[in-house]
C-alpha cells in the first residue's frame, strides 16, 4: 500500500511538472545539438563548396533581415523552433567561426543540406558532411567544450542536452529513387533496401550514445511523395507519388520499432520517435485546418506544382507564405514547421514514441532534483 501511494504521489507529482511548463518555453540553459540533412541545415553548406546551399534570395525572406540565412526555409526551421521552446538563443552552425567560448555552451548545429543515412546519398552535391562526419565534429566539439569548461563540465553538458536527428529522406529520393535503375535500387528491393537503411541507422544512433547523447529525437521521414517536386516528376494527376509513398510506409514504422529496440537495449528512453509522416499528412489531406491554401504548390519555384528546379530570385514567389505548407520544391514553409515542432512538443502517442519532448525533459527534470 505505500509502496502504490508513493508512486501515485511521484506521478502526481511529474503530471504537475509538465502541466506547468509554458507551452512556448520547455527549459532554459540546456544545450541542443542538430544533426542531420536539409531540413535542420541552418548554414553549414554555406561554408562549403557544394551545389545544396540556401544562401540567396528568396530564401530567409521572412526572417528579421529578410535575408537568407543558409535555412531551406522562407524563415524558421525546425530546430529554431525548438531553440525558442528551450528559451536558448538557435545553435550555430558548426562550420561558422562565431561558435567559440560561452557560445558553444548553446550548442550546436552540424546538418548539412543534401545528406542521408548512407555515405553515397547526395552524392551529386558533391561536398556536404555526411553523417559519420558530423558524427566526428560532435566529437571534435567536445573537446573543444572541454578546454573552455573542464572535462567534467563538458560531459555534464553534452549528457543533459537535447539532441536532434533528421535525416533519411535523401537516401530514398536523392539515392534510391533519383533516377530509374539507380546503383542501390539495382542492389536491393525497396523492402531489403528499407532494412538495410535502419541498419545503418542504427549505427549513427548508437554511436551517439557513445560519445554521451542521452536524450536524442529522432525523426522518420515525411511523406515522400507528396512534395511538389515529386508530384512534378512523377504524378500526372496530383496525387502522390505511390512508390514514395510505399517507402514512407515501410521505413517509418521499422524506425519506430529500432528505436523501441534501442531503448530496451539500453535500458531508458534513450532515444524518442517523431513521427513526421502523420503529421504532413494531417496538413496535406486538410490543409484548410491549419489555415493553408495549398498543401501541393510550393510557394517558391517554378513548372508544375512549382516543384522543377531551384528556388530562386528568378523563380514564382507567392506573396503569403503563411497560406502555404511547402516552401520550396521540397521544404515547409516557417509556419509549417512550426506546426510539425509543436508537435515534437505536445503531441499525443500517435505522433511522439513512447513521449513527447515537454514530457521527457519534464522526466528529467524530476530524476536530477
Amino acid at each position: 500500500m505505500t509502496s502504490s501511494l508513493t508512486l501515485a504521489s511521484w506521478l502526481v507529482l511529474v503530471l504537475s511538472l509538465v502541466m506547468a511548463i509554458p507551452t512556448t518555453r520547455v527549459e532554459a540553459s540546456r544545450a541542443f545539438f542538430v544533426f542531420g540533412d536539409s531540413l535542420v541545415d541552418n548554414g553549414n553548406n554555406n561554408y562549403l563548396v557544394t551545389t545544396a546551399r540556401a544562401d540567396s534570395p528568396p530564401y530567409g525572406i521572412d526572417t528579421p533581415t529578410r535575408r537568407p540565412t543558409g535555412r531551406f526555409s522562407n524563415g524558421k526551421n525546425i530546430p529554431d523552433f525548438i531553440s525558442d521552446a528551450l528559451g536558448s538563443e538557435p545553435t550555430l552552425p558548426y562550420l561558422s567561426p562565431k561558435l567559440q567560448g560561452n557560445r558553444l555552451l548553446v550548442g550546436a548545429n552540424f546538418a548539412s543540406a543534401g545528406v542521408g543515412i548512407l555515405n553515397d546519398t547526395g552524392i551529386q552535391f558533391i561536398n556536404i558532411i555526411r553523417m559519420y562526419r558530423q558524427v566526428q565534429y560532435f566529437q571534435e566539439y567536445q573537446s573543444r567544450l572541454a578546454d573552455h569548461v573542464g572535462n567534467d563540465e563538458a560531459q555534464r553538458i553534452v549528457g543533459e542536452a537535447l539532441v536532434l536527428i533528421t535525416v533519411d529522406g535523401n537516401d530514398f529520393v536523392n539515392n534510391y529513387f533519383l533516377v530509374p535503375f539507380s546503383a542501390r535500387s539495382r542492389q536491393f528491393n525497396l523492402p531489403d533496401y528499407v532494412r538495410y537503411l535502419i541498419s545503418e541507422y542504427r549505427k549513427h544512433l548508437m554511436r551517439l550514445y557513445e560519445l554521451g547523447a542521452r536524450k536524442v529525437l529522432v525523426t522518420g521521414t515525411g511523406p515522400l511523395g507528396c512534395v511538389p517536386a515529386e508530384l512534378a516528376m512523377r504524378s500526372p494527376n496530383g496525387q502522390c507519388a505511390a512508390e514514395l509513398q510505399r517507402a514512407a510506409g515501410l521505413y517509418n514504422p521499422q524506425l519506430v520499432q529500432m528505436i523501441s529496440g534501442l531503448n530496451s537495449e539500453l535500458g531508458g528512453n534513450v532515444f524518442i520517435a517523431a513521427n513526421i509522416q502523420q503529421r504532413t499528412n494531417d496538413f496535406i489531406s486538410n490543409p484548410g485546418a491549419y489555415g493553408f491554401t495549398t498543401s501541393k504548390i510550393a510557394c517558391c519555384g517554378q513548372g508544375p506544382y512549382n516543384g522543377l528546379g531551384l528556388c530562386t530570385a528568378a523563380s514564382n514567389l507567392c506573396p503569403n507564405r503563411d497560406v502555404y505548407a511547402f516552401w520550396d520544391p521540397f521544404h515547409p514553409t516557417e509556419k509549417a514547421n512550426g506546426i510539425i515542432a509543436d508537435m515534437i512538443l505536445k503531441g499525443s502517442p500517435a505522433y511522439m514514441s513512447p513521449m513527447n519532448l515537454t514530457t521527457l525533459l519534464a522526466l528529467d527534470t524530476v530524476t536530477r532534483t
